[in-house]
């Protein structure tokens, strides 16, 4: 998936600035893969609680 690429960029990016450099890309896109999962995961049980996520046509006047 090219957006967990784009994540693991940017999480090498973010760490480098701040001075770690020791993260490889393939660590960087395995964290940014179970990052996606977590947010499935979060998403799913608020679902299950019956949590309304609202999405950018929800915030939308009507």
């Amino acid at each position: 998936m090219a957006i967990q690429l784009i994540v693991a960029k940017v999480l090498r990016d973010e760490l480098a600035l701040r001075g770690i450099r020791s993260l490889t890309a393939e660590e960087s896109e395995t964290i940014a893969a179970r990052i996606f999962e977590r947010i499935t995961e979060l998403e799913l049980e608020l679902a299950a609680r019956d949590f309304n996520i609202p999405t950018s046509s929800d915030d939308q006047p009507t």
